[in-house]
């Protein structure tokens, strides 16, 4: 009654349902409280299985928004299989507006594989990898900067599993039709949403889509476009039901991101002045902004330049900074034909 995780969920009915996750955690206001992570529930025999999630991270606001919407929408009799969706995965951190939750200071996309018996977050985490992943072919999981990040409107896949499913998730990122997408060398390991849905057995595709802890009507049209061509795409609906079909998408630029020096961190306390934006194409030299210290006024500002050549994929918003910041990073231009030429893990 104190640990682990419960639901009601039936995966056979069909039809359009809430329920809960339910996570007990007892804290000081209440004795027997229980985290309570919405999941939605629409299906149409059998067909096409996809799990759609946003919130992994609190401030991180057009999939959450959008995957709400989506549930309203949809209509059981014109889908073919079935979706589920968790607009608020990470619960306790979208309600408070934080990348972490403030039970435990997890943060999701770094928990997993997860622990059954551990705090909040990482029962979760386990649930998700272990029970939740392996019912669906594919699973979504929608990002953006959140709160202190501006980022560059991509979809996203990990490289992993074998050569089959890297050149489908590559099919599935492509058809999104985001301008940009980039593939991430994290390892069969790393404790995040996509490792954990390749060791699920399952197609793993993410995205940023925004950032600055809000929505614009831009990172909207992207995100509710990527949602639609997604569905289309698996064979799970025929037509959009986000967004109103717009003229086709040019072809998706691809990116990848494989070294720690596509990015510039801050070394001390300062505040950052940034020379380029996201979306920017620099070479290795190029100024990438400056770094000042407001306690040094004698002392002149510090230029930053890239170590690599790229698409400049994001930047620190906030000014303020201490060391380990994260101030601005590029991608790498890629073709497809070298993405799925590298060799791969088997499964």
């Amino acid at each position: 009654m104190h640990t682990g995780l419960y639901h009601a969920l039936d995966f056979a009915a069909d039809g359009k349902s809430l329920d809960f996750l339910s996570i007990p955690f007892s804290v000081d206001r209440s004795p027997y409280y229980q985290v309570k992570v919405p999941v939605c529930r629409v299906r149409n025999g059998a067909g096409p299985r996809v799990l759609l999630m946003a919130g992994n991270h609190g401030d991180e606001y057009e999939g959450e928004l959008l995957l709400g919407r989506l549930f309203r929408r949809l209509d059981p009799a014109r889908i073919r299989g079935e979706v589920t969706i968790l607009p608020a995965t990470n619960a306790p951190a979208v309600m408070a507006a934080r990348r972490r939750s403030p039970l435990d200071e997890g943060n999701l996309n770094r928990a997993f594989p997860g622990d059954p018996a551990g705090s909040p977050t990482f029962r979760l985490a386990h649930f998700l990898e272990h029970e939740l992943f392996p019912r669906h072919d594919v699973v979504f999981d929608l990002h953006s900067g959140g709160t202190s990040m501006a980022h560059l409107p991509c979809a996203l896949i990990e490289r992993q599993g074998t050569p089959d499913r890297l050149g489908r998730a590559l099919e599935l990122m492509q058809a999104l039709g985001m301008p940009y997408g980039f593939v991430a060398e994290n390892g069969a390991t790393a404790p995040t949403s996509m490792a954990a849905a390749a060791r699920a057995g399952v197609i793993g595709i993410s995205g940023e889509f925004g950032g600055g802890g809000t929505v614009t009507p831009e990172t909207m049209a992207y995100t509710a476009r990527a949602i639609d061509n997604l569905l289309i795409a698996v064979g799970l609906t025929d037509a959009p039901v986000l967004a109103a079909s717009g003229p086709a998408a040019a072809p998706m630029q691809l990116l990848q991101l494989d070294s720690h020096r596509q990015a510039i961190y801050a070394l001390r306390r300062g505040w950052f002045e940034p020379a380029v934006d996201v979306g920017a194409r620099v070479a290795a030299g190029d100024l990438a902004g400056w770094f000042h210290d407001l306690t040094r006024l004698d002392q002149p500002e510090e230029e930053l330049r890239f170590q690599e050549a790229g698409i400049v994929i994001s930047r620190r918003l906030h000014s303020d900074s201490e060391a380990g910041d994260c101030l601005i990073q590029v991608a790498r231009p890629v073709e497809e034909a070298g993405i799925l030429a590298r060799g791969l893990t088997a499964d």
